[in-house]
């Protein structure tokens, strides 16, 4: 996916990926559900899946921050601490619960990026845009490591 997109080219992209995850959910097994399968994460799928939707919550954030003129402070460390605090509360998620904390956090996220104006992506040296690229593409990515991983 080219990072040179339009707002609304973006938002039809976290849709889409984010639909492609949601579609994956549904389909869990009880089994598959519980299982810890990717190397060196400790959660179990539920737990991942949820997090993509606990992602497009803390990427809107920050782009609301953007939006307004503030430069929120975005890490690594940031991101691990808002991970682990979200697997601390979010075992025992049922996959319908996922699927639709995934609906309406994508949709107010892909929401905010289509109302933007495209020169919007630009602000923040750049990071609205980046962020919408990371949305769409967070999602996908959880999911093709968590089916490489079933096999």
């Amino acid at each position: 996916m080219s990072d040179d997109l339009s707002p609304a080219q973006h938002a039809a992209a976290i849709e889409e990926s984010r639909q492609r995850l949601i579609n994956f959910v549904l389909q869990c097994t009880d089994e598959q559900w519980q299982c810890v399968l990717v190397e060196g994460d400790p959660r179990p799928i539920g737990v991942i899946t949820d997090h993509v939707a606990h992602a497009y919550e803390y990427l809107a954030g920050w782009i609301g921050e953007l939006l307004a003129g503030a430069s929120p402070e975005v890490s690594s460390e940031i991101v691990d601490g808002l991970n682990a605090e979200h697997a601390a509360e979010a075992a025992g998620m049922t996959p319908a619960r996922v699927a639709g904390h995934l609906k309406t956090s994508g949709d107010a996220l892909i929401s905010l990026i289509k109302g933007l104006e495209p020169a919007q992506l630009e602000l923040g040296d750049g990071r609205v845009g980046r962020f919408a690229v990371i949305a769409a593409r967070h999602a996908d990515g959880h999911r093709d490591e968590i089916e490489a991983a079933l096999g």
